[in-house]
């Protein structure tokens, strides 16, 4: 499944880390435009890492899309409570991905 969304996203430099803890370490030394962030992490979960990093004033801007394979509407108001700036649900289409991603990164922009 990662390798999809490399080739989906094959015009952005992307970075992946193994965890939710790699990845809150990873998005404070590199700080991403934006960050991927699937909900379901082992060591920190998604909803954790994502608080983390919007508490931190060094990554608190970075724009968090959530991805998750649940379905339940509190996955979605749950992801925006812990500080993600979109929620799509796995499996999305290529498509739907890209278009949410320049969709967050033009609102960061502005």
């Amino acid at each position: 499944m990662l390798q999809l969304w490399f080739d989906v996203l094959g015009g952005y430099e992307i970075l992946s880390a193994r965890d939710g803890a790699a990845g809150i370490a990873m998005a404070a030394a590199e700080r991403p435009d934006l960050i991927l962030m699937d909900l379901n992490l082992p060591q920190v979960d998604g909803w954790e890492a994502t608080r983390r990093l919007k508490s931190d004033p060094r990554t608190q801007h970075i724009p968090v899309i959530a991805l998750s394979g649940h379905v339940l509407a509190d996955h979605s108001r749950e992801a925006r409570d812990a500080g993600c700036d979109a929620f799509l649900t796995k499996p999305c289409s290529p498509e739907v991905l890209v278009v949410e991603v320049q969709r967050v990164l033009a609102g960061a922009r502005q």
